[in-house]
């Protein structure tokens, strides 16, 4: 877990914006990364199979989201971007590996949180259109505090950087074969060393969105 702390002094300004840059770079290349990955797959399970049924299925989606940031009341409005990369149904369930990320579009003014999470979703084959889902995710998460920081126990805290441990639910509800509606929550531990009590971070986000899938699974 790791917590970056500045105080007032004009000599940390400039570390601060050396650290936010090499943060913004790290989240971008997990990104690319996670997505190089993804693409590689679905390509090489459609190369090797192309007449037969789909296993492995690619997905995308793009939504706005409330960030209730448990900071001090602190909210934010968000864009969410991600990926969910399917396998073959298994005792009626459907494995994904998602990937995602949020922004924050407006911060408030409290603390703006942004990240990039990936881990495993698993959705339950109920019906044909309403594909109910749970998820667990982890990664990396930054927060800058807004309207000059935050004062506790005699620090300033302009940005902190910690891991983000992230359990969900949600439900996909198809409009088509290729599009769907998104809605989900996630509830959010940020990691240690932050300016609370317990040096922890509890965040909960709301979701709402559209999917676009490739290929043709989902309602036929």
């Amino acid at each position: 877990m790791e917590c970056v702390q500045f105080s007032t002094a004009r000599g940390s300004q400039s570390q601060r914006i050396v650290t936010e840059m090499k943060q913004d770079r790290a989240l971008l290349t997990l990104a690319l990364l996670l997505a190089t990955i993804s693409w590689s797959c679905v390509a090489t399970a459609q190369s090797a199979k192309p007449t037969a049924a789909q296993d492995i299925q690619l997905s995308v989606f793009t939504a706005a989201s409330g960030d209730y940031t448990g900071l001090s009341g602190g909210k934010n409005l968000s864009l969410t971007v991600g990926a969910d990369l399917a396998f073959s149904t298994w005792h009626g369930t459907l494995p994904t590996l998602e990937f995602r990320g949020t922004y924050p579009i407006d911060q408030g003014k409290v603390v703006a949180q942004k990240d990039a999470m990936g881990g495993l979703r698993l959705d339950f084959l109920l019906g044909r259109r309403l594909h109910p889902y749970g998820n667990f995710l982890f990664g990396r998460g930054k927060m800058n505090y807004v309207s000059g920081g935050v004062d506790f126990n005699g620090l300033t805290y302009l940005v902190s950087v910690s891991y983000v441990y992230s359990p969900g639910a949600g439900f996909d509800y198809d409009l088509s074969t290729h599009l769907a509606i998104k809605v989900d929550g996630q509830f959010q531990h940020w990691g240690g060393g932050l300016p609370t009590a317990s040096g922890n971070l509890y965040s909960s986000i709301g979701t709402v969105g559209l999917v676009y899938r490739f290929g043709r699974r989902g309602m036929p």
